[in-house]
């Protein structure tokens, strides 16, 4: 978002000729305190942006300054113009306003580009919707939105994984969407940065109160840091089986949280041998008892015969129906 914006305020000077700190906020919605750093941002680039001071000061570019799109690749062109999410757009609120972006690049783009540019749309569509999974609703989405461009802290009702709720007051410093989930990333009072999972968000209120945005936070530096943190933490129940070779390749597709680690070769009984990952023995319980007889155990000695008496017990349960 910070690099459309840097766009924007390059675009807007080109055109207005000067123009002051608050008449971009304005322009852009930003507070003028964003403003100064995005011209900051854009002088340490190497564009000449000048400040005026004084009455009709302002900022402005050197004189017969301009840019143009036309030393980028054809490469980098079709970069541009893959189309995002479109639902995630949706929730931003952006569908209307990246479509006439979008036109805008392409009215500025050599002619011999123009063309293949708007065909990139017909080719390669990006839908980050699950199949099954239902858009969760996120009440404070537009509460979260105008917090982290206003750097105003938040007060959040949140309700964590084990369904208790909990108030906490919290800096926002971005918004990432995981799949068709997204998350809030802020700071509290101490410094420490937490996701949080914005469907989870019961009620959020903007305080007056704002905070300074860490100088060094990047935030998708942070998410795949943050990321690799969660996934090396889970934990590991590993299980080796021999399947029916007509369902290895439904090992990941049974609506349940499997790994499929390794894969042998097929036997002369027609079963193969794999190897699966689950967080916990009772999940890799309910995947395994799900495919019948068409998964047999191996390792670890003793879960077969656990999953024998849940299967005893769920018969033992209908018999007396």
């Amino acid at each position: 978002m910070r690099g459309d914006r840097l766009i924007s305020i390059l675009l807007l000077l080109q055109s207005h000729g000067r123009m002051t700190a608050g008449e971009l906020a304005k322009e852009l919605e930003v507070s003028e305190r964003t403003i100064y750093r995005d011209m900051d941002a854009l002088s340490g680039t190497g564009i000449p942006v000048v400040a005026d001071r004084g009455k009709n000061g302002g900022w402005s570019l050197l004189e017969n300054y301009r840019t143009d799109l036309t030393g980028l690749k054809e490469a980098e062109i079709q970069a541009l113009f893959v189309s995002p999410s479109a639902h995630l757009l949706e929730d931003l609120g952006l569908t209307r306003i990246s479509s006439e972006a979008r036109n805008k690049l392409i009215a500025s783009l050599p002619s011999t580009y123009r063309e293949n540019a708007k065909d990139v749309w017909n080719r390669i569509h990006i839908d980050t919707r699950s199949w099954r999974r239902q858009q969760e609703k996120t009440a404070s989405f537009e509460v979260l939105k105008q917090a982290i461009w206003e750097e105003s802290k938040l007060r959040i009702t949140y309700q964590r994984a084990d369904g208790k709720t909990a108030d906490r007051i919290v800096s926002p410093l971005g918004l990432v969407a995981k799949g068709d989930l997204w998350y809030l990333i802020a700071a509290k009072d101490n410094g420490d940065i937490r996701n949080y999972r914005a469907s989870r968000i019961q009620h959020a209120e903007l305080l007056e109160e704002t905070f300074i945005r860490p100088v060094d936070f990047a935030l998708a530096e942070y998410w795949n840091s943050s990321t690799k943190a969660f996934i090396k933490n889970l934990p590991s129940y590993e299980v080796k089986v021999e399947a029916a070779a007509a369902v290895v390749s439904r090992l990941t597709f049974s609506g349940r949280f499997a790994r499929v680690l390794e894969v042998g070769a097929e036997n002369g009984e027609g079963r193969v041998p794999v190897t699966l990952s689950f967080d916990t023995e009772n999940e890799a319980l309910g995947y395994l008892l799900g495919f019948g007889d068409q998964l047999k155990v191996v390792e670890p000695v003793g879960l077969g015969s656990r999953i024998l008496e849940m299967a005893e017990r769920t018969a033992a349960f209908y018999r007396e129906d």
